[in-house]
C-alpha cells in the first residue's frame, strides 16, 4: 500500500491510496461515522426560556454544536472511575446567561475551564427581543455516532477512483480543439494523457465528453487507486481524527484476530 498526503489542513484531509482493497478504505469510513469519539452535550437544564423557540428546540440546536475533544483527557462516563456520577475527567460543563436583544451563538456557552472553550463560537441559537432571556446549563460528554448523529466528528467521509484519461496521440490536435471549449485549469495534456487539476472534477469532464460524443479521450477507473477525503466538524483536527479512527480499526482487527483463535 502507497500513501500520499495530497492536502492536510485543521478541518480537511485529502490521501492518494494505491494498491488497496475498496474494503479496507470503507472499513476506516464507517469507524470515523460511527466508532470515532467525540464530546456532545447530552444534559440540558433550562432555568428559564422566554425566547421565541421552545426548550425542545433550544436543546436540539445546542446539542448539534461542535465541541472541542481532547481524547486523551476524557474517559466515557459509563467507563470512568467515578461510576457515572460526572467528574472533570469524563463531564464538561457550561453556563449561559443571556438577556436583552440580540443573538444567541454557541460561543455565549461559558466553560467551566477555558481550555474547553466552544472555538466555532458563531453558531446562531436563538435571537433575543426586548426583555427576552434564556438561562441554562449543559453537560458534555463523550459518545460515538452510533449512538447519536451529534456524536458524528466528521463530514462526508468518502473516496474517490483515481482517473486515467488517454487519448490518441494522431488524435491530439481534436483533443486541444475540444480542451479549448472546457472551463480554464480544468485540464493539462500531458503526452498521450489528460491531467485533472481537481479529482472532484471529473464529472464535469465526463459531462462534456458526453455532450460532444467524443470517442478518442477514454476515462478509466483503477479500483486500487483512490482518493480518501473527509472533513471535521471542529470538534477534532482531521490528522487526530484518522490517526484515531486508524487505532479503532487496528483494535478491532487484534480482537477479531483473537476470537478467531479461539474458535480452532
Amino acid at each position: 500500500m502507497k500513501i500520499q498526503v495530497d492536502t492536510i489542513q485543521p478541518k480537511e484531509a485529502a490521501l492518494s491510496i494505491q494498491d488497496t482493497e475498496i474494503y479496507l478504505i470503507n472499513s476506516i469510513r464507517r469507524i470515523m461515522l460511527s466508532e470515532l469519539p467525540k464530546l456532545a452535550i447530552n444534559n440540558i437544564v433550562i432555568y428559564d426560556n422566554t425566547s421565541a423557540l421552545f426548550d425542545e428546540i433550544i436543546g436540539h440546536r445546542i446539542g448539534l454544536i461542535p465541541i472541542p475533544t481532547d481524547l486523551s483527557l476524557l474517559n466515557f462516563k459509563e467507563e470512568c472511575t467515578c461510576k457515572g456520577v460526572g467528574c472533570p475527567s469524563c463531564t464538561v460543563r457550561y453556563t449561559m446567561s443571556k438577556e436583552g436583544e440580540g443573538r444567541v451563538s454557541s460561543g455565549d456557552l461559558q466553560p467551566s475551564e477555558e481550555s474547553w472553550k466552544i472555538t466555532e463560537d458563531k453558531i446562531p441559537i436563538v435571537d433575543l427581543y426586548n426583555d427576552q432571556r434564556l438561562i441554562l446549563e449543559v453537560e458534555a460528554v463523550l459518545g460515538r455516532g452510533c449512538d447519536h448523529a451529534k456524536w458524528i466528528p466528521v463530514i462526508s467521509p468518502g473516496y474517490r477512483f483515481i482517473p486515467t484519461i488517454t487519448f490518441d496521440e494522431k488524435k491530439k490536435k481534436d483533443v486541444e480543439e475540444f480542451i479549448e471549449e472546457l472551463p480554464d485549469g480544468l485540464v493539462t495534456i500531458k503526452k498521450n494523457t489528460l491531467e485533472l487539476h481537481n479529482i472532484h472534477q471529473l464529472p464535469i469532464l465526463e459531462s462534456y465528453l458526453n455532450k460532444e460524443h467524443i470517442d478518442f479521450i477514454h476515462v478509466e477507473l483503477d479500483d486500487s487507486h483512490v482518493q480518501f477525503h473527509f472533513e471535521t466538524d471542529g470538534s477534532l483536527d482531521a490528522d487526530e481524527a484518522l490517526k484515531q479512527s486508524l487505532q479503532i480499526f487496528e483494535g478491532k482487527l487484534t480482537d477479531f484476530s483473537k476470537q478467531m483463535k479461539k474458535l480452532k
